[in-house]
């Protein structure tokens, strides 16, 4: 035994393979420690929120303010307001306007938003310009009215009496506050999704559960193999053949198909997390079944074999100490590629709206499956399905590379 952990240490493959999986594993169980919040609890009144530090202007008010001077300060608050497609949109009223091509500079911010505001009329009618684009001429131009202005923004308040607002302050262009000094902050590292929920929250949950499903998943399809693989290696004969013309079945018809047809008969409802694991181990067996009985039929005339026959040990004394632990590491080796196939057999089924419910608990497949409804790769919104996606991957990745590793050692014909 020590031994054998030794040669797995040296290897290169299996070692990077453990350090990500056993990285992930620590994640989801350390990060709910620190994190309390529920996975599926909804913090933003919008969808989608870039990742960032989100920061209560209400408290900012009312925290201490310091003075700085920042001379890029004014062109990164214009910046942050008129993007290159607005410019782009403020250049195309203008063309639109009658001003000609040579005179507008998208560059020059403070030129482009002079014109913009010497000829932006709502009420003009610009012949080629519809509905929607002069609605959203006028959105553009709310949001732009006073970006030039030096003087900072005043604080106003209901009198009581008169109901009338009255000035209660002011806060100048070059008042800061210090983050930590604001009494709520909230890191959002990978922001929200389309329900306004925490991204990094909810993968750290989804992981947990994909993992489950895919380990419950990896054991029942790992059992009915190995069982099956060892009765029809070792019995051979009828029971043999009944076995294999079962399998035979079930790898003429691909074991997705079935998964995907047994998962919409049951239901939404039924779909829970270990329903899903428990469909996805029972249609996932049949290469272990063959990998294991092909194992078994090369060592069933060995001579310890042979011995413990003449000696008339019982059959599942046999199988159980002459022959499984000669298989041990190859069965854990398809255990390992089985909770890989699961992940991916769960975010497969869960992208095509069949997974578990959504009511409950996220998984990686249904992050994606809200991504992809809400059309965030169309929108731009990376945040929402590419940290799923490298998840996913990493878990694959991993475990494969753990595979391949454990291959070289216990192969003898790759055996370094």
């Amino acid at each position: 035994m020590k031994n054998t952990i030794r040669q797995l240490l040296r290897s290169g493959k299996f070692v990077v393979g453990f350090s990500i999986f056993t990285f992930l594993i620590l994640t989801v169980v350390i990060f709910p420690m620190f994190v309390k919040d529920p996975p599926l609890g909804i913090i933003g009144q919008g969808t989608f929120f870039p990742p960032g530090i989100y920061v209560s202007v209400y408290d900012s008010l009312s925290s201490p303010v310091y003075t700085l001077d920042l001379k890029e300060a004014a062109k990164l608050r214009i910046a942050s307001k008129l993007n290159e497609e607005d410019r782009q949109a403020v250049k195309e009223y203008l063309l639109a306007a009658g001003i000609p091509a040579s005179e507008i500079d998208t560059a020059d911010t403070a030129k482009l938003l002079e014109q913009w505001v010497n000829n932006y009329d709502p009420k003009r009618k610009i012949s080629g310009i519809t509905n929607a684009k002069r609605n959203y001429y006028v959105r553009l131009n709310n949001s732009l009215k006073g970006l030039l202005a030096t003087e900072g923004a005043v604080i106003a308040a209901k009198d009581t009496a008169t109901g009338n607002l009255q000035e209660t302050g002011t806060v100048e262009q070059s008042a800061y506050v210090n983050v930590n000094e604001v009494a709520n902050v909230r890191l959002l590292l990978l922001g929200t999704d389309n329900f306004g929920r925490d991204i990094m929250n909810e993968i750290v949950a989804g992981t947990r559960t994909s993992l489950i499903i895919g380990l419950v998943a990896g054991l029942i399809a790992t059992t009915i193999g190995l069982i099956l693989g060892l009765l029809a290696g070792y019995v051979g004969g009828t029971t043999d053949d009944v076995i294999m013309f079962i399998t035979n079945i079930f790898t003429v018809i691909p074991s997705f198909i079935i998964l995907i047809l047994i998962s919409y008969s049951i239901g939404q409802d039924a779909r829970g997390p270990m329903t899903i694991a428990v469909l996805i181990g029972i249609t996932s067996w049949v290469w272990t079944t063959r990998a294991v009985r092909s194992q078994v039929f090369s060592l069933r005339n060995r001579d310890h074999v042979n011995l413990s026959k003449i000696s008339g040990h019982p059959l599942p004394r046999i199988i159980l100490r002459d022959i499984l632990p000669y298989i041990a590491s190859y069965v854990f080796m398809a255990f390992i590629l089985q909770i890989s196939s699961a992940v991916l057999a769960e975010a497969a089924l869960s992208v095509l709206g069949l997974g578990p419910r959504t009511t409950e608990t996220p998984t990686l497949g249904l992050m994606l499956n809200w991504a992809l409804i809400y059309q965030a790769q169309i929108l731009g919104k990376w945040w929402a399905y590419l940290p799923v996606v490298i998840i996913i991957a990493l878990i694959s990745f991993s475990l494969n590379l753990m595979n391949t590793g454990m291959d070289q050692v216990y192969n003898p014909t790759l055996r370094e």
